[in-house]
């Protein structure tokens, strides 16, 4: 595989660090151009984020001493040094829309992890495990847009990768609905228990829009590319509450589900069913891919947030407590890594899907 050269818009961020750890020693890509906000522009890397850095390692020698671009007044410059660019900004929806615009019309590949775009229809949303057959629409967006090079690919909101992938293999008996409750850490916010004390010993049954991109968006996984657009499922129906809980990193669900009459399956099925479950990010082998997607732990007590969150460096899905239930037909635990799995890593792990498939080249 040929190495590409990578920036990141939106580098100081929690994200926007998490995406420079991950690059380093990434066996395909090599970090190459840093952007911000005008605010950080022209310093150091290391200067910009001394005294916010939020990451458990140190900064990575290679991106300390990298001056810091302005992603919006220098972008035709940052769009000429590398292959494409990740993407965590902190801006209003609407100007994250016309900004990875921007630099997808000058060549640039985008993998964002915001969701100003997550409903353009001809924006494929993907979980490579899941709807990699939805990067086809790619060739309708180019048309709209004008570009041979440039497009704009996204991943899912971080909380669905607690409970979406363990749903995905049993759509094929029926499932109908799910109710699903999502237990999230702070760092969901980009926050720290240091920047947010207010949240130590404490649960806030709210987070603004969470809900909503719960119930919505697996229907655009779920979905299928239709005449240049990506038309999303009419089910399974998903009713969801959202928490903001007391830990610095993994989102936890509680889900409950409900099969079409006659065809509810045994728990031994399901069981078997998360066990089997690959996807292309398996078979292609990809660098940042869990051998084992989704891990089910018999012990009752399991999958905890401290114990298992860091399961196949983050990649995994760890899910446990199957039983029946009273109302619903099952219920069960999930458990994801939010910012490895749910954001950063999930996108990089695109990014190698989008190499892999001949959608971004090496200039």
């Amino acid at each position: 595989m040929r190495q590409y050269k990578v920036g990141v818009i939106g580098c100081t961020g929690m994200v926007g660090q998490r995406f420079v750890t991950l690059v380093e020693n990434h066996p395909w890509f090599r970090l190459t151009a840093l952007a911000a906000s005008a605010r950080s522009a022209g310093k150091t890397y290391g200067e910009a984020v001394k005294d916010r850095w939020a990451m458990s390692v140190s900064v990575p020698e290679e991106s300390k001493g990298m001056v810091i671009w302005d992603a919006e007044a220098d972008a035709e410059k940052l769009a000429e040094q590398v292959d494409f660019c990740f993407c965590a900004v902190d801006m209003k929806k609407e100007e994250i829309r016309v900004l990875e615009e921007r630099y997808a019309k000058l060549e640039c590949p985008i993998v964002s992890n915001n969701s100003a775009h997550r409903w353009t229809d001809d924006v494929p949303m993907v979980v490579p495990e899941i709807n990699a057959e939805h990067l086809e629409v790619i060739e309708a967006q180019r048309r709209r847009l004008g570009t041979k090079r440039g497009f704009i690919a996204v991943k899912s909101n971080c909380s669905l990768q607690s409970y979406v992938p363990a749903l995905h293999p049993l759509l094929k008996y029926g499932l109908d609905r799910a109710l699903v409750c999502t237990y999230q850490a702070i760092s969901g916010a980009g926050k720290t228990f240091e920047r947010w004390p207010e949240m130590v010993d404490n649960c806030i049954p709210y987070i603004g829009g969470e809900e909503e991109k719960s119930e919505q968006e697996p229907l655009k996984l779920w979905g299928a590319v239709e005449d240049g657009r990506i038309v999303k499922a009419a089910g399974p129906a998903i009713t969801a509450q959202c928490f903001r809980v007391a830990c610095q990193d993994g989102h936890m669900a509680a889900v409950f589900m409900k099969f079409q009459e006659g065809r509810k399956p045994t728990m031994e099925q399901i069981k078997a069913d998360w066990a089997a479950f690959r996807g292309p990010a398996q078979e292609l082998d990809l660098p940042s891919a869990p051998q084992q997607f989704l891990h089910y732990f018999e012990e009752p007590d399991r999958p905890q947030t401290r114990l298992d969150r860091m399961l196949e460096n983050g990649m995994a899905v760890s899910l446990g407590r199957l039983r029946e239930d009273t109302q619903y037909d099952y219920k069960f635990v999930g458990l994801s890594h939010n910012t490895l799995r749910g954001a950063a890593g999930g996108a990089v792990l695109l990014a190698e899907l989008l190499c892999a498939k001949g959608y971004i080249e090496a200039k």
